[in-house]
């Protein structure tokens, strides 16, 4: 009998996240959630953990904008 999944790495993440935090620093600098997420991919703490987050969910997306 298979083990029932209790639900993934994603699902603990979104509720533990602060909704909407990562787009609103974005729009603070004017820039989009995408460009604000590739300049601080890079940098340590929170602000580098929800960027990589960003690029991730970013890539899980099914349609794509253009």
């Amino acid at each position: 009998m298979p083990k029932k999944r209790k639900g993934g790495w994603v699902q603990k993440v979104v509720a533990e996240m602060d909704k909407g935090a990562f787009s609103e620093k974005a729009k603070r600098a004017g820039k989009t959630t995408t460009q604000y997420a590739q300049e601080k991919a890079s940098a340590p703490g929170k602000i580098g953990r929800q960027a990589r987050l960003a690029r991730t969910f970013a890539k899980m997306r099914k349609d794509k904008k253009k």
